[in-house]
Formats: C-alpha cells, structure tokens, sequence
C-alpha cells in the first residue's frame, strides 16, 4: 500500500511539474528576460537600430535628473495617480454602499451601466471622449452654452493648464464600475444580521459604513488599491497615447508615454530603458508603501 500511495505522489508530482513547466518557460521568456534585458540596456548609448552600443554606466540617470519633460512626465503620472485613485476608491465604496440598499429601485439597471465602461477597449473610451471634448461640436461645450454658461467652454486637450484633470476624468469613467462591483461582492458577503444588530443598537447608515462595512472589506480595499494604482500606470499611457500623444508640448506626457517616445521615436534606447527602470522601481517601492500604509488588523465575523 506504501509503494503504491509512493508511486501516485510521484505521478502527481510528474503531472503538476508538466502542467506548470510550459507556464514557468513562457514567463521567463516574455517577462524575467525582458525586464533584465530592460536594466542592462539602461547602462548602454544605443539608438535602437545599430548594431553597436555604447556602455555608459550610469549616465542615463543623470541625464534623467536633469531632464525638465522627464520631471514634467513624473508630476503628471503622480497627479493622476493621486486625483484618479482617491475619487475612484472614494467614489465606489460609496456608490457600492448605496446599491447596497434593498429599498433602492432598479439596482441591477445600475450596476449594469457604472459596469459598461469597464468593458470597453481605451480606445474607444479615448475617441468618446475626444468627441465629448471636442471645441466645437462637443457635447461638453455645447451643454455648458445651452445651460447658459458658455463662458466655462474650453479647448479641453488644448488648455496646458487643465488638460490633465481632463484626462483624468476620462480614467475615472472608465474605470470607476469596475471597483464599484468588486467592492458590492465584498459588501454582499457581510451577514444581515451584522446589520441588524447595528440598527438595533441605534448605528445610523454613515456610522454603520464606517465601523462595519469599511473594516469587513478592507482586505479588498487593499487588494484593489493596490492593482489599481499599478494598473493606471499603464492606463494612463493608453489614454494619453489616444487623446493627445503628450501634447500640447508635452503637457500631457506621462512616464510610459515619455518613454516610448524617447526609446522609438526619438532613437535613444538606452535612455528609454532608463526611464523603463524608473518606473519599475517606482512602482514596487509604490506598492510596498500602499501595504505598508493599510495594513491592519483583519475583522472577522
């Protein structure tokens, strides 16, 4: 009995290691040998399209410091990391406590259209907007004038000094239903009777999402911050690259953006790869704080 329960392990090992084998090779080819590939390129001067690179060092990452459109691209990809993720956090916890409500009417029509943005290509989502921003037949201008405050009207991916929040509410559309249902799953895994108890005690609806409902779904809150800020990073540049390509004069550029830029249109390679390892750095240190900053004591109930 020992030497067959022995075999079957070992068959089970053979099968799992089989299973798992084509997974591990794909992953190391498309992602471990590129991401290294990325930090030795970073150390080199290289256009991209010689056969010859230049070893530099660390000359890339000084240049960078120095590089006033590198600092522009930073400010723009934090400001839309900040503004985007407070209000889509913010905005789906209440949302989803609100659908939460067994007295409101048509939930699930709700639930149905804050989901149907998620769905949609960026591309997409970047020519509706286009067309929503556009100066002179969009449905924003024409709105503000018929509404009688057509002094508010703007070139709204023209204007250096408002085209990122413009940007930034494009994200938010996109992206907010998403959270909005991870966030009602978590919520419709609480018992009533946690609830019931709490209105028994006299807890009104604002105390009850505070003291109740936001510690019962903080692992998700924390789960989805997370992904979530990692994700617009790259959002970001989607969007970015279908609404304006960085413009009006780089306005707009962020991280990723500026780095394809300088890696394939510019033919700095090197120095493209340079702000490659930036970003990845940036983003692990980002996402070690956020679970820093969140972690708490799980409730369970």
């Amino acid at each position: 009995m020992s030497r067959r329960s022995s075999a079957l392990t070992r068959g089970r090992g053979r099968f799992i290691f089989l299973c798992l084998t084509p997974a591990f090779l794909l992953y190391v080819v498309f992602m471990v040998i590129p991401t290294v590939d990325v930090f030795r390129m970073s150390l080199f001067q290289w256009t991209g399209f010689t056969g010859t690179a230049r070893f530099i060092g660390l000359d890339n990452f000084v240049a960078l410091a120095g590089d006033t459109q590198f600092l522009r691209s930073l400010q723009n990809t934090l400001l839309l990391l900040v503004v985007v993720t407070i209000i889509t956090m913010a905005g789906a916890l209440a949302i989803a406590a609100l659908l939460m409500n067994p007295r409101l009417k048509g939930r699930n029509f709700y639930r149905f259209v804050l989901y149907l943005p998620s769905v949609l290509s960026i591309v997409v989502v970047a020519a509706i907007f286009s067309a929503v921003y556009d100066q002179q037949s969009g449905l924003l201008n024409n709105f503000l004038s018929t509404i009688g405050f057509g002094h508010l009207t703007q070139v709204w991916l023209g204007n250096e000094g408002i085209i990122m929040y413009s940007i930034a509410i494009a994200m938010l559309w996109q992206s907010i239903g998403y959270y909005v249902l991870l966030y009602l799953a978590g919520m419709s895994s609480i018992p009533a009777e946690v609830y019931e108890a709490a209105a028994i005690d006299g807890s009104g609806p604002v105390r009850t999402f505070f003291t109740i409902t936001l510690p019962l779904v903080w692992s998700t809150l924390r789960t989805t911050l997370t992904f979530f800020i990692i994700s617009s990073i790259n959002l970001a540049f989607v969007l970015v690259r279908a609404l304006t390509d960085g413009g009006p004069n780089g306005s707009s550029d962020v991280l990723l953006n500026y780095m394809y830029r300088q890696a394939y249109t510019n033919s700095s390679y090197g120095y493209g790869m340079a702000i490659g390892v930036v970003i990845f750095v940036f983003s692990f240190v980002l996402a070690l704080i956020i679970n820093r900053a969140t972690k708490r004591e799980v409730y369970q109930f």
